[in-house]
């Protein structure tokens, strides 16, 4: 069996046992059940989650809740919602008191003279047309113009199997404007028309992802083996699911053999008491998840040799390492 020690040189090595060694114990928190837009195939309305709990509405019990979270070991909290920019004071108490990651849509824009290094990820749906089709707008536009050249934000870009063939425009204009983007794949948990996968379009995405990360290198956080992976639904030889996600809460996973990197992992709902099952919904098929936090978050914190070629390790340091910088655990 070949290991990652015998893969790599000396320096490929000392880069990868830094990732290896992070320790970032992180929970997701959903900040608000409320949004400002409501889009085709989101997984928190879809699956109803946004009913799950009602919203704790004293400010104090959420900064009282984020020093007990923090005590339990918690080193970055992961904000969701619902629309987390519509409470900045629920976003503050998090980020005075832990590294802390936001995800938005962009609508709003995080005032950086009060959050200077929080790291934000934008939702993006496509081009105009598509935004306009799945989220009722162009929100694109408008996160452009917040964000632009902000060293703290990048984009998470969800492609749909109509798309093909058209990415390339909206990844120019995330270059233009002075951001990253990191894929992943549409799905249709509300079986929507026209946007269901089939292994022909799948192998056509795969091929303009690996091209967009060629002519974009310094736009595109990503590399060729985390494509194979969301379009083959395969990782290291196994089929990814219920068994390898990192996102289950600790109180709710019953597999056997638990993998030691998901301990005291919980995503709490809004009234700081109810959690959820995973970082999606309780319902979803796991085998079907295209969701590119998932993938790449469980390798990154995988610390088992696995047989991979010395290309496809030192793709993964690199996309590892951008995301540390990103979240600011690694001042390299």
């Amino acid at each position: 069996m070949k290991t990652v020690s015998s893969l790599l040189d000396a320096s490929w090595y000392e880069r990868y046992t830094k990732i290896a060694h992070l320790n970032i114990r992180s929970s997701i928190y959903d900040v608000t059940n409320r949004c400002n837009l409501r889009c085709t195939g989101c997984f928190f309305f879809s699956s109803d989650e946004h009913k799950a709990a009602q919203e704790e509405m004293d400010l104090q019990k959420w900064h009282d809740f984020i020093a007990r979270e923090k005590e339990r070991g918690v080193n970055l909290a992961i904000l969701i919602g619902g629309e987390p920019t519509l409470y900045p004071d629920r976003v503050e108490a998090f980020y005075r008191q832990l590294p802390t990651y936001c995800a938005t849509n962009g609508q709003i824009k995080i005032s950086r003279d009060r959050f200077p290094e929080m790291m934000v990820g934008i939702s993006l749906w496509g081009s105009e047309e598509d935004e306009k089709f799945l989220r009722g707008k162009d929100t694109f536009a408008v996160s452009r113009r917040n964000y632009e050249g902000d060293l703290h934000t990048y984009y998470l870009y969800t492609i749909t199997p109509k798309q093909i063939g058209r990415i390339e425009s909206v990844v120019r204009s995330i270059a233009d404007a002075g951001l990253k983007v990191h894929f992943q794949l549409f799905t249709n948990d509300e079986k929507v028309d026209g946007l269901f996968w089939t292994e022909e379009k799948l192998q056509a995405i795969r091929c303009e992802m690996d091209e967009m990360l060629t002519r974009y290198p310094r736009t595109v956080i990503s590399c060729p083996y985390y494509h194979e992976i969301i379009t083959t639904g395969k990782m290291m030889g196994r089929s990814f699911g219920w068994n390898e996600c990192p996102s289950v809460t600790d109180h709710m996973d019953t597999r056997n053999t638990r993998p030691k990197h998901l301990i005291n992992f919980i995503r709490w709902a809004s009234d700081l008491k109810t959690i959820h099952r995973c970082c999606t919904s309780e319902t979803r098929d796991c085998s079907t998840c295209k969701d590119g936090a998932a993938h790449m978050s469980w390798v990154m914190v995988n610390k088992r040799d696995h047989m991979q070629s010395t290309k496809d390790l030192q793709n993964w340091v690199e996309v590892y390492e951008m995301f540390a910088k990103l979240y600011r655990f690694i001042p390299w």
